[in-house]
């Protein structure tokens, strides 16, 4: 979803001056807040790109909830409620109404804690009064033998590029997809939010009871923080790709999962941090 707005562009000049000015339209990424009402608690407020709602709240409650397949969630449906939401005072963002899901649990499973404030799409476990070291994986990450080609993995990053159709007009938003072994990309979803992207293909992969994720790589467009390997161990994959680099913990969490870690993929060239054992063609390491 996006929104135009007018703006100023300023055109390049030469060394050291500024070019020509012009006013123009501006396609820009729609960031609106969703409100996740659990047995008709509100439980979190995600700022979010809107789009795929009832995928992102799923996906969300793979970590939050330890939800397992589509049968753990009842009722599960989506609306909107004409209540402002303020989210700065003074600042006049208010007025647009908030979108809403709405779902219960099936018994034993275990109701998420209300997060303290919105959450915000740069945030994973921000808000979380809990931040849980040991995410649950119910099964292996990749069945015995699994590998994956190192050109395979080096290639998903742009093949997940040419799918994102609304950040090639804005320039603006994440994305992250399921892919197998063979480099064929089962789902793509966009979001401001890399999180919310993680979650979106997570929530089509349980509603479309492919969870757990195993033998399926995740393709992640930003960098990959402990709550990314987090959200992939809780799906079940047996990799992640990224563009761009992981944290520490994130590399010793992937260690501890077994899963592969590649970052800073690019074509012909990419780094390992976790399972280089499991990714062939990469010659001999010198």
């Amino acid at each position: 979803m996006t929104a135009r707005r007018r703006i100023t562009r300023v055109l390049s000049g030469s060394p050291g001056s500024v070019g020509s000015v012009e006013s123009v339209g501006d396609e820009l990424t729609v960031e609106a807040p969703l409100n996740l009402i659990v047995s008709g608690e509100s439980i979190a407020t995600l700022m979010r790109t809107p789009g795929h709602d009832i995928e992102l709240a799923a996906g969300w409650l793979t970590v939050e909830s330890g939800v397992r397949s589509a049968s753990d969630l009842l009722g599960l449906r989506q609306c909107r409620t004409e209540d402002d939401l303020e989210l700065r005072a003074g600042d006049g963002i208010s007025g647009r109404g908030v979108d809403q899901v709405h779902l219960a649990l099936a018994a034993g499973v275990q109701p998420p804690r209300p997060r303290a404030w919105v959450t915000g799409a740069a945030c994973g476990v921000c808000s979380a009064d809990v931040l849980d070291l040991s995410p649950l994986r119910h099964s292996a990450a990749h069945t015995p033998g699994w590998t994956v080609p190192a050109e395979v993995v080096q290639g998903l990053p742009d093949q997940v590029r040419e799918q994102q159709r609304t950040f090639q007009r804005t320039g603006s938003l994440h994305a992250a997809a399921l892919a197998t072994a063979t480099g064929e990309l089962l789902v793509v979803r966009e979001d401001v939010g890399r999180h919310n992207a993680v979650d979106k293909v997570t929530g089509w992969a349980l509603l479309a009871d492919r969870l757990p994720a195993t033998d399926l790589l995740l393709v992640v467009s930003g960098r990959v923080s402990f709550e990314i390997i987090q959200k992939a161990v809780a799906a079940g994959v047996a990799a992640v790709v990224a563009v761009s680099a992981p944290s520490d913990l994130a590399v010793d969490l992937a260690r501890d999962h077994d899963l592969v870690l590649a970052g800073m993929v690019r074509p012909g060239r990419m780094n390992v941090y976790a399972g280089a054992e499991l990714v062939t063609g990469l010659g001999r390491v010198g």
